[in-house]
């Protein structure tokens, strides 16, 4: 029987009960962690500890009733924003919420549980309370010879498989990583066990993959990709420990641990006939579910922080930028991230700032595909109705969000900065 990480997550906490928190993750431009509890209602303002000028005194109240957030605005200055909406008096949300009170920016989380015990990021990995769990499952289970890790593409799989190789018995021999996905067809069984001089034209004694790694692990990425003649003799190896190379008449042996992994539910691609079921059986003892990151929001936010300090260490995130990746989807999850803010890092420096806003994101950023903008050929001209009025309350709609405002307003982002210049419209205020 396979043994999941979420039938195991409680080990490791304590038995401790979640207690709902807000937790700080950004104050101005320095990012936070900070974790306070909500129990009853909790009385968000401005502070010594939050010395934020755009936020009120006495600015927000949230409380958590089994599981579902009130928060209320009291009559703040500057708005209260909840998952990127103004709250117009008090609003109701289920599960986690994104919350923005002037230049600081919470996340309100029904499980504060291993929020307050993290650190910041350690230069290498961006671990949150999620994740940590995830870490904690791989590394008990470690001694494992198999792991199977379901997980959206680019949400860190390949790290999985490295804890996993490091934390077991096998951490003193070779890693190999193989991306099944990107393997050209016909060609994966030569690649995976090897072959020998003169099995087919211009054969030549190579190992494979799974010989190379004898000693230590095996990664196999998007094994749902490999087809079900591959499968079979992979199966093979790992019930016999060996493996026969193409044009060889004896195996070899092999002592390995395997970590496979795909995007796909394999049970599904199993009940499909694309995947073979007794291989699947003999990967899933034990099975990690790796949370996308826009499940991670902690980790979300010192990625940010952490992509700005290596491509531009001048820069620092503005809280709408951080805000808008916080509610944002990510499809392509780290990977889309830490590419996403890059370029929006570079386009502030082209602009001559050092706060990264979130109007410098590419335009389609975090969204799903289907969501994706279509940008307009020609740029209209601006209607000759726009006044200042028109354009605040546009601006204020758009939550501050100048690309947003101008799809609403029928311009090009540049054509509506141009008119808020004329109209005498801070870019400050946005």
């Amino acid at each position: 029987m396979s043994e999941t990480v979420d039938d195991l997550s409680a080990a490791g906490e304590g038995g401790a009960p979640p207690t709902p928190a807000a937790v700080v993750v950004a104050c101005g431009t320095a990012p936070r962690s900070d974790v306070v509890p909500a129990r009853g209602e909790l009385e968000l303002g401005r502070t010594a500890d939050l010395d934020d000028d755009r936020m009120s005194r006495e600015h927000a109240t949230v409380r958590n009733d089994r599981g579902t957030w009130i928060i209320r605005d009291c009559d703040s200055r500057n708005g209260t924003f909840v998952d990127g909406e103004r709250v117009q008096g008090e609003v109701r949300r289920r599960g986690d919420v994104v919350l923005r009170l002037g230049h600081t920016v919470f996340l309100l989380v029904a499980d504060s549980r291993g929020y307050d015990a993290l650190g910041g990021d350690d230069g290498e990995h961006v671990v949150g309370p999620e994740l940590a769990r995830v870490y904690a499952q791989v590394r008990a289970h470690a001694a494992e010879p198999m792991l199977l890790v379901h997980g959206e593409s680019g949400a860190g799989k390949e790290l999985v498989a490295k804890l996993f190789h490091d934390a077991g018995p096998h951490a003193s021999g070779p890693f190999v990583a193989v991306n099944c996905a990107a393997i050209p067809e016909g060609v994966a069984e030569r690649l995976l066990f090897g072959s020998r001089k003169g099995a087919f034209s211009g054969a030549v004694d190579a190992p494979g993959y799974l010989a190379s790694a004898h000693g230590g692990t095996l990664f196999l990425d998007e094994i749902a990709d490999l087809d079900l003649a591959v499968q079979a003799k992979l199966l093979r190896v790992l019930e016999q420990h060996e493996v026969l190379p193409v044009g060889a008449t004896s195996p070899v042996a092999v002592e390995l641990g395997v970590v496979a992994a795909s995007h796909r539910e394999l049970r599904g691609e199993v009940a499909a006939k694309r995947f073979r079921d007794d291989l699947y059986y003999r990967l899933a003892r034990v099975i990690v579910q790796l949370p996308p990151l826009r499940e991670r929001k902690l980790d979300l936010c010192r990625l940010v922080a952490r992509e700005l300090a290596a491509s531009e260490p001048r820069c620092s995130a503005h809280a709408r930028l951080l805000e808008a990746c916080c509610i944002r989807p990510w499809p392509g999850n780290v990977r889309e991230l830490r590419g996403a803010i890059r370029r929006a890092a570079a386009t502030a420096r082209a602009a001559g700032r050092e706060v990264v806003r979130v109007d410098d994101l590419p335009q389609d950023a975090g969204l799903a595909i289907a969501d994706e903008p279509q940008p307009s050929r020609t740029p209209p001209s601006p209607p000759a109705t726009l006044d200042k009025p028109a354009v605040m309350a546009a601006l204020a709609r758009a939550n501050g969000v100048v690309s947003v405002a101008a799809r609403t307003l029928g311009l090009h982002r540049t054509q509506l900065y141009r008119l808020m210049d004329k109209l005498g419209i801070s870019r400050d205020d946005t």
